[in-house]
């Protein structure tokens, strides 16, 4: 009877505190580990968004990007990409001065850049995810490390992607950043073996 106790409250403790990839150790970051990283990304807009979220990490926590999103969100008209294209000196100055983002004058500038080749990728390709989506035949590329093994900064596939993400004329597009992007677009899942989303 004492075995079987231990078993059942063994099985509680892993509901209630399940156990993670070691990176998502309090919010934001876990219930943006739970629900979006590493889940399969097609929405331009999304995609967009985590684009844009990545290249304002550089230099930054991921925490202090996640705690900023919704004033990311209102700063960038939703992450329409077409509506920030429009953007001018005068929308970029204005941005300079909001508190509820990095007010980083590159950074900035670069994403109404990007939202102009983003846009650009839409009308060639049909949609950014047909073009981004490419670079894995479709199917994310699923990793299962153990505890022990470190999740690289960047890959051979992050190289590609973020060579021919320049040559569209992005910025803040580094192998790093790019790779950040793929997992949390999906486009490679890296949640580890032991990480309760590994079996999702």
């Amino acid at each position: 009877m004492g075995g079987s106790m231990c078993v059942l409250w063994r099985m509680d403790a892993e509901i209630s505190m399940p156990q993670r990839c070691g990176w998502a150790v309090r919010e934001p970051s876990l219930t943006y580990h739970d629900t979006e990283w590493g889940v399969p990304q097609r929405d331009d807009r999304m995609l967009f968004e985590l684009l844009t979220l990545e290249g304002a990490q550089a230099g930054l926590s991921w925490e202090t990007i996640l705690r900023k999103r919704a004033g990311y969100r209102a700063a960038f008209a939703g992450f329409d990409p077409a509506a920030v294209a429009a953007f001018g000196e005068r929308e970029v100055e204005a941005l300079v001065g909001d508190a509820g983002i990095v007010r980083h004058r590159g950074k900035i500038a670069a994403t109404v850049g990007n939202a102009r080749a983003f846009c650009e990728v839409q009308a060639r390709h049909g949609s950014f995810a047909a073009y981004i989506w490419r670079f894995v035949d479709g199917v994310p590329v699923v990793t299962r490390r153990d505890a022990g093994h470190k999740l690289p900064a960047s890959t051979s596939l992050s190289d590609r992607v973020s060579s021919d993400l320049r040559r569209l004329g992005f910025r803040f597009v580094g192998s790093v950043i790019v790779y950040s992007f793929l997992q949390a677009a999906g486009l490679v899942d890296d949640h580890y073996a032991f990480c309760f989303r590994s079996k999702c």
